[in-house]
């Protein structure tokens, strides 16, 4: 039972604010990291205590603050990034809400020590439960330190929710990271009392993405730049045959500000559907930049979360650009490198999926290879008569084959070594992709229902029937609205059907509203495809000639999404010369 409306107190109200924004102490050390960064700071170090619950420390070489701007630091809603509610449309900054010192503040102690770059001393400001306590000189270099200690000392309730301290630490170190990710020219360090916990220096992208993911990540990716629609999407993004059991490794980026966005998520998922095998998650790090007045990030008080002017377009664009560098990701296909290095140093770090040619390279005949296998016990078959051609530097990146090992495999040998490919899986993915382009690369055929579906919606998915009934045809499905809350499905996909067609609909008008589009008619379309595709494909035990294996390498290497079949499992790997000469302790 409610009582009488009267207005909260100071503290409560402080209370309840700093709920919104400092959940843990990962999530002080995210804004203080940003207010360092929107300083200009060249060096950041965080130190804590206790995974930060007894002490968290940043210190910067940024602007600093002026003296007489001390006290407004620890004030809500006063900050130096925007002055009229007009700014809110074109934010450029990190922060903005000038609300992070205060809610730490209200639910912790609080220093503040800083000097300006040409200021002739620092000055000291602290602060606890949300009240100043005093302000004073001190010494300290050019910069800003900022001390939060005793964290959620007069909310005993609220520190019984923390994690332990290694989960709580393990939060730390994943929000200076991916701060750290997107800021590559700024030097980090993080140190849990004398123990430095993660050092990064200053360099590349590429260098930054290598210090905190490895060198893995980069040898197994690939990289993408690309523009268009007044938008520009850059990062690394992991082949299909590199991928997480969990959505552990994957960053997003909205003009610098790491975004956990439902949206661009979707439009990820989709690009991968087809070439990710089952339970699987892609790696990813992605920066979209885009004009500041498309983007809201005055949506959640962590502003970890974005709103877009143009959904749709955002949507359409980041899966645009992602499935067609995945599309693009074929045999011979140029991997991710770093700056300065030949691509050969890259793939030592674990590429061997997606070869590529390099000089120095040394022949391998097909004589030594059936020895090699022969001794290992393999049933191999090598044609007489037949003559593989000498290696050169016009080598196809799938070489030439050399032998079919127990009915299932293709032995080839290019340039970098030794082939092995999945003679199945390879004729899946061609098959299904010729499949797809027959049949969905143009007019989707449709079938007329004898009987119309009539189906009850809701308003705004009848009011969206009826607004974009265009696009919803376009898809192979033809549906108008016939009530205020109600629609009929009169034609679908043929290949379609057969389905639960009520479902089918509700699932394509759930597309639409969440997202602005819908893919479910063509994954529906494309499951079935990669169905049939498995079944036309070649069986094992079918034995092949070698011009018959040579045709199926071509192919593979002018069919997009090559390296993996219709169910994500690679199609082949490789083992370069210098692998092969580690097995039999060559030069050793």
């Amino acid at each position: 039972m409610t009582g009488r409306i009267r207005p909260l107190g100071e503290f409560v109200a402080n209370q309840i604010a700093a709920g919104e924004v400092v959940e843990r102490p990962a999530s002080i050390v995210k804004e203080l990291v940003e207010n360092s960064l929107d300083a200009g700071a060249s060096s950041i170090r965080v130190d804590i205590e206790q995974a930060g619950v007894k002490r968290i420390r940043v210190r910067d070489d940024g602007l600093g603050i002026h003296a007489d701007d001390m006290a407004l630091a620890v004030a809500r809603h006063a900050t130096s990034k925007i002055a009229a509610a007009t700014d809110l449309g074109e934010i450029e900054t990190l922060g903005f809400r000038g609300e992070a010192l205060a809610s730490v503040a209200s639910v912790a102690r609080l220093a503040i020590t800083s000097r300006q770059q040409d200021a002739d001393s620092a000055w000291r400001l602290e602060a606890a439960g949300g009240e100043m306590l005093g302000q004073r000189p001190a010494a300290h270099p050019p910069g800003t330190t900022v001390e939060v200690t005793d964290l959620f000392y007069n909310t005993p309730a609220r520190r019984k929710f923390l994690k332990t301290e290694r989960t709580e630490s393990l939060h730390v170190q994943d929000a200076y990271r991916r701060v750290a990710l997107a800021n590559p020219g700024v030097a980090f360090e993080l140190a849990a009392g004398a123990r430095t916990l993660d050092h990064l220096t200053p360099g590349s992208s590429a260098d930054r993405i290598g210090a905190v993911f490895g060198e893995r990540f980069l040898a197994e990716s690939t990289v993408i730049d690309e523009s268009g629609g007044g938008m520009r999407l850059n990062g690394w993004i992991g082949r299909p045959t590199y991928s997480d059991r969990r959505p552990t490794r994957q960053r997003f980026f909205v003009n610098g500000r790491t975004v956990q966005d439902r949206l661009a998520g979707h439009a990820v998922r989709q690009a991968y559907r087809d070439v990710l095998f089952h339970g699987r998650h892609p790696v990813f790090v992605l920066f979209l930049i885009l004009d500041p007045s498309m983007v809201d990030v005055n949506v959640h008080p962590t502003k970890s979360e974005v709103r877009f002017r143009d959904s749709r377009d955002v949507h359409d664009f980041v899966f645009g650009k992602l499935s067609r560098a995945l599309r693009d990701l074929r045999p011979g296909a140029t991997v991710a490198v770093r700056p300065g290095e030949k691509p050969d140093e890259s793939a030592a770090a674990g590429q061997r999926t997606f070869p590529f040619g390099h000089s120095g390279s040394r022949h391998v005949d097909s004589t030594s290879l059936a020895r090699l296998f022969h001794e290992q016990g393999a049933a191999l078959e090598l044609r007489d008569g037949e003559e593989l051609p000498e290696s050169s530097t016009g080598t196809p990146p799938l070489g030439y084959a050399v032998a079919q090992i127990h009915g299932i495999y293709i032995l080839a040998e290019n340039e970098q070594g030794l082939v092995i490919v999945d003679m199945h899986a390879a004729h899946e993915r061609i098959t299904y992709e010729r499949l797809k382009t027959q049949l969905l690369g143009g007019a989707v055929d449709r079938q007329r229902l004898l009987v119309p579906l009539a189906l009850d919606v809701s308003t705004t998915e009848a009011d969206l029937v009826e607004a974009r009934s265009g696009e919803i045809e376009e898809l192979g499905m033809v549906m108008e609205r016939s009530g205020p809350a109600s629609v009929v499905v009169r034609e679908v996909p043929a290949l379609l059907f057969e389905t639960d067609i009520e479902q089918l609909a509700r699932d394509v008008l759930a597309d639409f509203v969440a997202f602005g589009s819908s893919d479910v008619l063509l994954e529906r379309q494309e499951r079935l495809l990669a169905g049939t595709a498995c079944h036309a494909s070649i069986r094992a035990n079918r034995r092949l000639s070698l011009p018959e294996m040579n045709a199926l390498l071509r192919d593979m290497e002018t069919t997009e999404n090559a390296g993996q079949c219709n169910h994500g499992r690679p199609t082949f790997v490789i083992q370069p010369l210098d692998a092969l000469d580690r097995l039999f302790l060559r030069g050793q």
